[in-house]
């Protein structure tokens, strides 16, 4: 467990890293190459063995700060509670908390936020566009996941949305994985061409 610990550790301090250099594409290519080392390094990565024998990088589209965006929050929504079975893990529950409208230079979008309800909860954005199945993992893509320590700075009112940080869920690399997907209203029919791809 300890190494699970050290490994949420450093993606907390890379996302830490990132909101503090607020949109400087610097810092993207700094958390690309950690995480890079991460995924071929640790025992807690989403690989297996043989995949870090043969890793050379994650694929990414360009950095492009168009694709960072701050949006407003609206908390008058629907307070549903959505669950997944996640085979051995048990249950996933997350309940819709608000929903964030943006636009992109592709199109114009909403997003729904939602909170992990397990204990010590935690936000959880993923999303779906069309790049899925063409030029980005079918299953679509996730945002945040504070738990884990995908965090891009929020307030009471505002999220950064900067999709240049999008990343495959682990069931993307490896089948032995279980991840929650994208719920239906968090399926943009717009390519996102920023972030990791396949």
């Amino acid at each position: 467990m300890l190494d699970l610990l050290d490994y949420r550790r450093r993606m907390s301090q890379l996302y830490q890293t990132v909101r503090e250099a607020n949109g400087d594409p610097t810092a993207c290519a700094a958390f690309r190459s950690e995480r890079d080392d991460l995924f071929h390094t640790h025992s807690q990565s989403a690989l297996d063995t043989a995949q870090k024998a043969a890793f050379t990088g994650l694929p990414y589209y360009a950095y492009d700060p168009a694709y960072r965006v701050i949006a407003r929050v609206n908390s008058d929504v629907e307070p549903e509670t959505l669950y997944v079975e996640l085979g051995e893990d048990g249950n996933f529950a997350y309940r819709r908390i608000g929903r964030a409208t943006f636009e992109l230079p592709t199109g114009k979008g909403a997003l729904s936020l939602f909170w992990i309800t397990g204990y010590g909860g935690g936000v959880f954005l993923p999303f779906g566009d069309s790049t899925n199945n063409q030029t980005t993992y079918g299953g679509g893509r996730y945002l945040y996941d504070t738990i884990k320590g995908a965090d891009l700075g929020t307030t009471s009112e505002e999220i950064v949305l900067d999709f240049n940080y999008a990343y495959n869920p682990s069931c993307a690399y490896n089948p032995r994985w279980v991840c929650p997907l994208s719920p239906p209203e968090n399926r943009l029919t717009f390519p996102i061409m920023a972030g990791e791809n396949i």
